[in-house]
């Protein structure tokens, strides 16, 4: 059996992956961009992440001429080497799409050391 159709897209999100990775000790901060689309709009009503054990976010609204689009910053606050990844759920107005995930994935390493490439 074959399907066809249109399938649109109700926002555009940048990255849909965020990457923290840097050396320990240093900020490691990415933003994400949530803009949605005209025909679909809705409105990021709660943020929350799977654990936040290693991050921080926050989620600043940007009112356009037309749309709102949301900028959300995450910032690593793990302190020792090691890799982790989290999601971010941002829940929505909207009946059709009523969460975003947003995946997060850290790395952490320890700091060059001198003479070693």
């Amino acid at each position: 059996m074959t399907i066809l159709g249109n399938v649109e897209k109700y926002a555009t999100i940048t990255p849909k992956v965020v990457k923290l990775y840097g050396p320990i000790g240093k900020q490691i901060k990415r933003s994400a961009t949530i803009s949605p689309e005209e025909k679909y709009p809705f409105k990021i009503v709660n943020v929350r992440a799977k654990s936040g054990k290693n991050i921080n976010y926050k989620l600043e609204e940007i009112k356009g001429p037309k749309v709102v689009k949301y900028i959300l910053t995450i910032e690593n606050i793990k302190k020792e080497k090691g890799k982790y990844h989290d999601v971010i759920h941002l829940k929505t107005n909207n009946k059709i799409h009523p969460e975003i995930k947003i995946r997060v994935y850290g790395n952490i390493f320890g700091e060059k050391q001198e003479g070693k490439q």
